[in-house]
């Protein structure tokens, strides 16, 4: 198409013309519009007779507001359940109302007078799953059953403007296709949002001019600056028409206008697409994470009998891959993302505002990220407009998670028909950068490659994987061959994530994964870094005052107020979070720290409520801090800049230096020269050493800018040391511990009687003596030590060693030369590693001096180390290796020395075991 630029004079003529019809059509979307929300009738159609006895042209008893589901109005079938640790309390939140089946929504309408001769539409923004319309008893030929984007009707033959007519909808929310495992999807699950029954979002009948604007396309080009704009017009006369198609681009922080573009154009009868080019000029601004600049692209058909108008929000962007790097406008980008499962236990199903959004999107920013994952389902507009706004990249899913890709053509064709949705719905939001076709897909992974390849040629705003993760054989382990990036937790080559790596192997902050993806073409992304449980924080139970119960929550606590041990919680609470919080830590810098990884996705940085009670976050379901970590904390590893140190282990001795290589990662929007780097390693709050460094740091990641090497000879004694590195006059900072223990330390066991025999512990009790039990773990009964808690749930993996990490004291005696938090951390890692948790539920008397939380299915009472009197004698009772190789094993030597001061001190008085042969009976 030849693109007329108008000269000067007429330009300007113009400009006040097209100025004119957009505020014209502004007022128009008004009277064009009939807002249906409000009050509505209702009636339930349990055994799908409705259609049978004519529901379909009446009125109905039960009133019902929509936007709104039956949730909120407290309809359906009423919760009977009762508080307890069993299935299905603790699958997932409780409905307090449910309901399953068809529905019946009616209300009267006027259509103004002056929608004569319009075409008309009836649109609701979501519902699941299917829809059905009726007008005064007549059925429209048109069935809607979209998940992700709104049902649309045409209507106009059925409605007569001036007249009082009765809109009546059948919604059901059964299941239409097979899209998911276990109804596990996020789109369609009681897990995380319910199968609610309702209309959420605009509801509303809109009146179009005969000849209108039925779609616009945008796709931004930064290198020839120009917007490629694709106009879909329907034309519903019987004959062409002739018109203008005017179009003009607007700044929208500023108000600026761009260049007006009018061209003369022929509009067949039926759909047709117009298509040109709208050049930004030079001063064009980009849309990133670190300028999240908006464009309106206001477009208008004019006839002489029509007008028509549409405005689309766009951002001049260019999300791309070179190589194994994803670049933003050239740039290279590294993603801090997170999971979004359709969360939002208040209302069950997500909000359709953009204010209802922000609370996400600013949350998510002020802990470091700059991505969001939707799993298995697609957001509203809202969304999308929030992400815009706050500069997020967003990864879209179809609503699919199945294990039979291929199986049912029918849902083969509703995969097409959403993705063709999305498109038209949301494809020009500049957030939408990244689209799965679904989570963890598999079956025939042909059929997904060919919707990607159709997808590709069809809108290439986006990137493009075929599945985020599968566990098909042959699958999973390398990109397939259509993947723009690849989503994934191990290669053919090893792991990409620490969930298989950080119990299994020894602490060392000197490692990433570039051997696990040497060779791959694409950028990978891991998948679900962390799912590192924490202990449900019962003080969240007073929030929930929607239409969910949190009977897991009060079962919870309802079991640990029967044990006696409700003063625990918060505790257990802290210590399993705080020990994630460290792993998550840990997770994201290895990332990070790996060429070729382009970003990692959290599962999660807040809680999963389903799925067997996922509480995997640092925020709870509400996005709301549990208080383990503040934000500002956890940026130190996840921010768009990131100092980085590379260091071998986590324990030293004194004969030792603490040798590091300082490294930096930038991925904000520029080259930082000249920036100075400072260090320091701190005992506490006293700076032991420091230094700095000048360099300059390119975009991307940058190694081996500097060596600390510190000899460990000043220690005097066991001490938890920090080294912090960060950036002078700039906001970003990052720290690490290790620990030091004396290197000639020698163990003293004074009066205390060591031994690994019960016999010969009995023995000595009998005979009053002060005595350290410490059986081989390996021939005791009890659970494996773990240094890694419960992955994602108990109760979803029951198959594991559940528990949480350690809790104690650190200002108890016994530590007082063994350093410690209330907490795992990583000088734990050998002493739990061999060692067997015991269970103490049978045990009176006595005290654990180093707890193990349990997981919140069980709330048994677990320790590793514990003291009590039995008869004159008094006894410590260790369950972890404290014998073997122990000058291998600095952690273990040091806890011992430490333990064996303490028993050989007067404050070793423990309260006394009643019956020390039920210690010695959870032992066999």
């Amino acid at each position: 198409m030849i693109i007329t630029y108008l000269n000067s004079k007429l330009c300007t003529c113009v400009q006040i013309l097209i100025v004119s019809i957009m505020f014209i059509s502004c007022q128009q979307k008004d009277r064009n519009t009939l807002d249906l929300s409000g009050e509505w009738t209702v009636r339930l159609d349990s055994l799908d007779d409705g259609e049978v006895f004519g529901w379909y042209d009446r009125d109905f008893d039960q009133v019902i507001q929509l936007p709104g589901t039956m949730d909120d109005a407290g309809l359906g079938i009423p919760n009977t359940l009762e508080p307890r640790l069993e299935k299905p309390q603790l699958l997932y939140l409780t409905r307090k109302n449910s309901y399953l089946g068809a529905a019946w929504y009616s209300r009267e309408v006027v259509v103004p007078k002056d929608w004569l001769d319009k075409q008309i539409r009836l649109s609701l923004e979501r519902v699941i799953w299917q829809t059905k319309v009726w007008v005064d008893g007549v059925k429209v030929e048109q069935i809607q059953n979209s998940l992700i984007a709104p049902h649309i009707y045409d209507l106009t033959a059925h409605l007569i403007p001036g007249k009082k007519q009765r809109i009546t909808i059948q919604v059901d929310n059964r299941k239409q296709f097979d899209t998911s495992v276990n109804d596990l999807a996020h789109a369609y699950t009681n897990h995380t949002q319910i199968i609610w029954n309702g209309i959420i979002g605009d509801i509303k009948l809109q009146a179009f001019d005969p000849v209108f604007v039925a779609d616009v396309f945008i796709n931004p080009d930064l290198e020839e600056n120009i917007a490629h704009v694709d106009v879909s017009i329907e034309n519903t006369f019987e004959e062409a028409a002739v018109g203008y198609l005017e179009i003009q681009a607007r700044h929208k922080s500023s108000g600026k206008r761009l260049h007006l573009i009018k061209d003369s154009i022929e509009i067949p009868v039926g759909s047709s697409v117009h298509s040109l080019d709208y050049l930004m000029g030079e001063d064009v601004k980009c849309w990133s994470e670190h300028s999240p600049e908006l464009y309106e692209l206001q477009v208008a058909v004019i006839t002489e009998k029509t007008t028509s108008s549409k405005n689309a929000d766009f951002g001049m962007r260019a999300f791309e891959r070179k190589g194994s790097q994803l670049t933003i406008n050239g740039r290279p980008l590294f993603l801090r993302g997170t999971l979004e499962c359709n969360i939002f236990p208040l209302t069950g199903y997500p909000p359709m505002t953009q204010s209802g959004w922000m609370k996400v999107f600013k949350t998510a920013k002020a802990w470091g990220l700059n991505h969001l994952r939707f799993h298995s389902w697609c957001p509203p507009k809202a969304a999308f407009q929030a992400a815009d706004q706050m500069g997020f990249y967003l990864q879209v899913e179809l609503p699919v998670w199945t294990l039979n890709v291929g199986e049912s053509a029918s849902t083969v064709d509703f995969m097409y028909a959403e993705a063709d949705r999305i498109i038209r719905e949301y494809g020009n939001h500049p957030s939408f950068c990244m689209w799965s076709m679904g989570n963890e897909l598999q079956g025939d992974m042909s059929i997904l490659e060919n919707l990607v390849k159709y997808l590709k040629a069809k809108d290439k705003r986006h990137l493009y994987t075929t599945t985020s993760f599968t566990f098909e054989p042959g699958h999973g382990i390398w990109p397939e061959p259509e993947d723009d990036f690849f989503v994934t937790q191990w290669t053919h080559k090893g792991w990409v994530r620490g969930q298989g790596v950080f119990n299994d192997w020894p602490p060392a902050f000197n490692t990433d994964y570039v051997k696990s993806i040497e060779g791959a073409q694409v950028p990978i992304i891991t998948h679900e870094i962390g799912q590192y449980a924490v202990y449900p924080n019962l003080d969240e139970i007073p929030k929930y005052t929607g239409v969910l119960l949190p009977l897991n929550f009060l079962a919870v606590k309802a079991d640990l107020e029967q044990k006696g041990m409700i003063e625990k919680a918060q505790l257990f609470t802290q210590a399993s979070g705080k020990l994630a919080s460290i792993l998550y830590k840990e997770e994201i810098e290895r990332a990070i720290k790996t060429d070729g990884i382009s970003g990692f996705q959290l599962l999660d940085l807040h809680d999963f409520p389903g799925q067997g009670t996922a509480l995997v976050g640092l925020l709870d379901v509400f996005w709301d801090n549990k208080g383990i970590i503040s934000p500002e904390e956890f940026r130190y590893a996840c921010n768009d800049v990131v100092p980085l140190i590379r260091f071998p282990k986590a324990v030293y001795t004194t004969r030792e230096n603490f040798d590091a290589t300082v490294d930096m990662s930038n991925f904000s929007d520029q080259d930082l020269k000249g920036q100075v780097v400072e260090w320091q390693l701190m005992n506490g709050t006293q700076i032991i050493q420091s230094g700095s460094f000048t360099v300059d740091l390119k975009l991307g990641y940058n190694a081996d800018l500097h060596e600390i090497s510190v000899p460990l000879d000043f220690v005097q004694q066991a001490s938890k040391l920090t080294v912090r590195v960060s950036l002078k006059n700039l906001p970003y900072q990052n720290q690490w511990n290790f620990w030091v223990y004396p290197d000639d330390l020698a163990v003293d066991f004074g009066k205390v009687k060591y031994t690994r025999k019960l016999d010969e512990a009995s023995h000595w009790l009998e005979m009053g003596e002060t005595v350290l039990y410490n059986p081989d773990y390996k021939s005791i009964q009890g659970i494996e030590g773990r240094f890694v808690p419960v992955f994602w749930s108990p109760v979803h993996f029951p198959k594991q060693a559940a528990t949480m990490g350690i809790l104690c004291n650190p200002a108890h005696a016994a530590f007082a030369q063994f350093p410690t938090d209330m907490h795992t951390n990583w000088q734990w890692w050998d002493i739990i590693k061999h060692s067997t948790t015991v269970i103490f539920d049978g045990v009176q008397g006595g005290s654990p001096l180093v707890e193990v939380v349990d997981n919140f299915v069980n709330n048994r009472r677990l320790a590793m180390i514990y003291e009590g009197k039995v008869g004159e004698g008094k006894v410590l009772f260790a369950s972890c290796d404290l014998s073997t190789n122990i000058e291998e094993r600095p952690a273990a030597r040091q806890l011992l020395v430490s333990l064996l001061e303490y028993m050989n001190s007067e404050k070793f008085n423990p309260d006394a075991i009643v019956s020390f042969g039920q210690v010695v009976s959870s032992l066999k």
